[in-house]
C-alpha cells in the first residue's frame, strides 16, 4: 500500500469528526459536548461550495424552459380571453346604450305624435258636432222658411166661389147699348149687365155668345160656359 500524507489539521477534523473515545476516562471535562444528533452532518468541502457558482449545461437549462413556457403561455391565453371578454363586453354594453337611446328618442317621438293626433281627432271631432248643429238649425229654419212661404201659397177661396160653380149660364141678349146675360142659381132665373156685381164681390166682367167670365178683386176669374140646353 502506498504512503498517504495527511496533515496535522486534517488528521484533527477527522477526530474531531469521529468523537471521543468513551472508554478514556475526562475528569476535568475536557472533551467537547456531543453534537447534537438531530443536526444534520455537512462536509467540510459542502460548507464551502456555493450552488450557484455550478455550471449548468444546455440540456438543463432547455428542459427548464420548457417547464415554465407552458404555464406562461397558457397564462398569457387566459388573459387574452379576459382582454377580448372586457373588449366585447364594453362594446356590447354601448351598443345596448345607444340602442336604449334610439329606442326611447323614437317612443318620446312617438307619444308626441299620438298626442298631436289626439288633439287633431278631437279638434275634427269638435268641428264636426259644430257642424251637425248648424245643418240641424239649418234645417230647422229651412222648414219653417217653407212653412213661412207656404202659407201664402194657399190663399183662401174667394167668398160664393163654390156657389158661383153651381150656377149655370143660360145665354145673352142685347137691347140698345145694354148686354145682359141670364142664369140660373138653382133657385132662380137672374140677370146681369156687364160690370155689374153679381155676387158678394164678384162681378160680370166679359159676356160672350157661350161664354161669360167672372173676377174677383183678389185676382180670381171663374169662366162659365153657357148651358148646352140653350
Amino acid at each position: 500500500m502506498p504512503a498517504r500524507h495527511i496533515s496535522s489539521q486534517s488528521f484533527d477534523e477527522i477526530l474531531s469528526d469521529l468523537g471521543d473515545d468513551p472508554a478514556i476516562p475526562d475528569p476535568h471535562g475536557i472533551r467537547k459536548p456531543p453534537p447534537q444528533q438531530g443536526a444534520p452532518h455537512r462536509a467540510p468541502s459542502e460548507g464551502r461550495s456555493n450552488p450557484f457558482t455550478e455550471s449548468l449545461n444546455p440540456i438543463q437549462i432547455r428542459n427548464s424552459l420548457q417547464g415554465i413556457a407552458l404555464p406562461i403561455a397558457l397564462i398569457g391565453v387566459l388573459l387574452a380571453a379576459i382582454m377580448g371578454f372586457f373588449v366585447a363586453y364594453t362594446s356590447l354594453n354601448k351598443k345596448s346604450q345607444d340602442a336604449l337611446e334610439v329606442s326611447q328618442q323614437q317612443l318620446s317621438e312617438l307619444k308626441k305624435e299620438m298626442l298631436l293626433m289626439r288633439d287633431q281627432v278631437n279638434q275634427d271631432q269638435d268641428d264636426l258636432y259644430l257642424a251637425i248643429d248648424e245643418i240641424e238649425v239649418s234645417i230647422h229654419s229651412l222648414k219653417e222658411r217653407k212653412a213661412e212661404t207656404r202659407a201664402p201659397n194657399r190663399p183662401q177661396a174667394p167668398t160664393h166661389e163654390s156657389e158661383l160653380h153651381r150656377w149655370r149660364y143660360l145665354g145673352t141678349s142685347q137691347i140698345g147699348n145694354t148686354q145682359q146675360a141670364y142664369f140660373h142659381s138653382g133657385k132662380s132665373h137672374l140677370a146681369f149687365e156687364k160690370g155689374a156685381q153679381v155676387l158678394g164681390e164678384w162681378r160680370l166682367s166679359s159676356i160672350e155668345k157661350g161664354l161669360v167670365t167672372l173676377t174677383h178683386p183678389q185676382g180670381k176669374s171663374l169662366l162659365l160656359k153657357a148651358s148646352k140646353s140653350e
